[in-house]
């Protein structure tokens, strides 16, 4: 049972003067890395089949597990929070909201050991019975470091996720940037997702869009089951000391489409003393514009791009 936890309420409102909720969570961090855990960890925050949720101007710390979860909720704000823990604490994303609708995140700092935000959608064989996606998601002007993902989505995503909008975001000493993820056996789709105005630093892949991660609950899913991925627009994303710029793996019998890019400038030292090319793309199509280093061929067209011409023209 998360610290906080509800099922089935509305008009709530947690605040405080940030003040702080400390989940004290190295007890069952340590657990976990010693496989001696007997139950799942909890979140530190969970609303479940909840509407019209308010959280604000509080301090989270040290989660067990994901910070922030509101599932099967919709009509959510979280905004004015900073959240924290170490870097090598295990699966504390900050905000994960997972088969819930119109959800804004905005104003926050986030530092933890996973990602600062992952939207979800159900897990597996699990997800697609119950098959509440998360639709129209809302993330500006948060500022955060992590070892993994700055804004992701996913890799649960079987429900479906759409309408997904990111913008004005700044992240610093990042394992990822920006990571699209899922994986076969997932099922679902994703769908219109757009990510723009994010200035990152020190981080290892910048974009990474990819149908090959994440692990499954147990034997029963159906590696049939392959997730649709479709219309991912990144425009006006800034890096400095960047490794790899992007990495773009999609599926093949489930290829990527309407992946489209423009003005990206990811610059990175380190990558000229090396032989490595700064874009890996695979089943994957659509176009960019303005996007240094060059991408990939699988996304080099600029014209004739049918899945971006609507995008390239309204820059």
């Amino acid at each position: 049972m998360s610290f906080i936890h509800a099922d089935g309420v509305h008009d709530v409102i947690i605040t405080g003067e940030n003040g702080t909720i400390d989940g004290q969570g190295d007890v069952w961090w340590n657990m976990w890395r010693q496989r001696t855990l007997q139950y799942t960890r909890p979140s530190l925050v969970e609303f479940m089949n909840s509407r019209d949720i308010i959280i604000s101007n509080v301090i989270f710390k040290n989660s067990p597990f994901w910070n922030i979860h509101p599932v099967y909720s919709s009509n959510v704000v979280v905004r004015y929070v900073t959240i924290l823990a170490p870097h090598d604490s295990p699966n504390t994303d900050g905000v994960d909201p997972d088969s819930s609708s119109n959800v804004c995140i905005e104003d926050s700092y986030i530092s933890t050991g996973d990602d600062l935000v992952a939207v979800k959608s159900g897990w597996d064989e699990y997800g697609i019975a119950f098959g509440r996606p998360s639709t129209d998601i809302t993330i500006r002007r948060i500022t955060g470091s992590s070892p993994f993902a700055g804004i992701a989505v996913g890799s649960e995503t079987s429900g479906g996720v759409k309408n997904v909008l990111a913008e004005n975001i700044n992240l610093y000493n990042m394992g990822v940037g920006i990571h699209i993820k899922t994986n076969m056996g997932r099922g679902g789709f994703i769908r219109n997702i757009t990510v723009s105005h994010v200035y990152m630093e020190d981080v290892r892949t910048g974009i990474k869009i990819s149908g090959d991660v994440g692990d499954h609950p147990d034997g029963n899913f159906n590696p049939n089951a392959l997730p649709a991925v479709k219309g991912v627009r990144l425009n006006g994303i800034w890096g400095q000391r960047v490794i790899q710029p992007g990495l773009i793996r999609g599926l093949k019998d489930a290829p990527f489409k309407g992946v489209c890019l423009s003005n990206i400038n990811l610059h990175s030292a380190q990558r000229t003393r090396s032989n490595t090319p700064p874009w890996k793309c695979s089943d994957v199509s659509e176009g960019s514009v303005q996007v240094s280093p060059s991408p990939c061929f699988e996304l080099a067209s600029t014209n004739g791009a049918g899945g971006c011409s609507d995008h390239f023209r309204n820059l």
